[in-house]
């Protein structure tokens, strides 16, 4: 019995300032960004996050040369938090959004990345809030997407605005811009060091991804800097490149929205800040200039960017 009270107790002392300390943390991977994030001093963030590690007993983070990197355990903490608030947030919310009883359809259009790292508890947080109203989703290209923005057959594009060439066509507004970083195998060489440039990875193969515009983008920032890619293999698949990270086959750079810890297999991928300009990847939503949308596309896209701006 006295166990069980101790463990209430201990669950009471967490604070949902607590919870936006650590998730500000895992999403900068830096204390210093963390803290001005969050417009606190940076001893509030540590001792959160000390205080929340001391209570689970296991470590939340790895701390590292630049910053801190989730451990397995911080990753599946992050996970519930950001559900957790994510709920709060749709509760206080729900009142203000529900009284309006909308129904209809909303015709959406998303690309791969989007679809599998981003939209899907968005999408499920838009139907909790407006039951009545269908999502017409479509999986489309960028370009494609662009395209039934522009003749009508879809409403709101999600996309990788940062791989868009011209805007001029559209109203957009960026919902995340997620910071690229070299993914590498816990036993690589490159671990020892305490900066990596693109001049350090350009001496190791690299595993270039091809979906969703991969290949240009990557490209793009290489050539910016001056520098040139060592291609050790091309792959469409997320997963299978996760395992050739994870197997040390080559390493590569990504955003950190598409980040998991580690491979199918189980293995660890790490990650490390790049010491060039490398642009982050941002994701937004498209609709067409000038066009009056409908009620449910208005809602959601009201919604999609009061949630991402919070």
């Amino acid at each position: 019995m006295q166990v069980l009270e101790k463990q209430i107790m201990d669950l009471r002392s967490v604070s949902l300032k607590q919870l936006r300390y650590f998730i500000a943390t895992a999403e900068t991977g830096q204390l210093s960004k963390a803290a001005h994030s969050t417009h606190v001093s940076q001893s509030a963030i540590t001792a959160a996050i000390k205080s929340l590690e001391s209570l689970m007993k296991v470590r939340l983070f790895d701390r590292q040369q630049l910053g801190v990197s989730l451990t397995a355990e911080g990753h599946r903490f992050y996970l519930r938090a950001k559900e957790v608030l994510d709920l709060l947030e749709d509760a206080i919310r729900e009142p203000r959004y529900n009284v309006y009883n909308l129904q209809g359809s909303v015709k959406v259009s998303a690309s791969y990345t989007v679809l599998g790292y981003f939209l899907p508890n968005l999408l499920a947080r838009f139907r909790a809030n407006y039951p009545d109203v269908e999502i017409d989703l479509h999986d489309k290209k960028r370009l494609d997407i662009e395209q039934a923005v522009k003749d009508g057959s879809t409403e709101l594009g999600i996309v990788i605005l940062s791989n868009s060439t011209n805007l001029s066509p559209f109203s957009h507004h960026v919902l995340i811009r997620s910071r690229r970083q070299l993914w590498l195998s816990a036993t690589h060489p490159l671990l020892k060091q305490e900066q990596v440039s693109l001049n350090d990875i350009s001496k190791y193969p690299y595993i270039l991804i091809t979906e969703d515009e991969g290949e240009e983008s990557t490209r793009r920032y290489w050539q910016a800097n001056g520098e040139q890619l060592n291609i050790g293999f091309k792959t469409s698949s997320m997963e299978g490149l996760r395992g050739l990270i994870a197997y040390s086959f080559g390493l590569t750079i990504l955003s950190d929205m598409i980040y998991r810890p580690w491979s199918l297999e189980g293995k660890k991928i790490e990650t490390r800040p790049i010491l060039n300009q490398v642009p982050d990847m941002q994701v937004g939503i498209i609709w067409k200039k000038g066009a009056v949308l409908s009620k449910p596309a208005q809602a959601m896209r009201e919604l999609l960017i009061q949630i991402c701006g919070s």
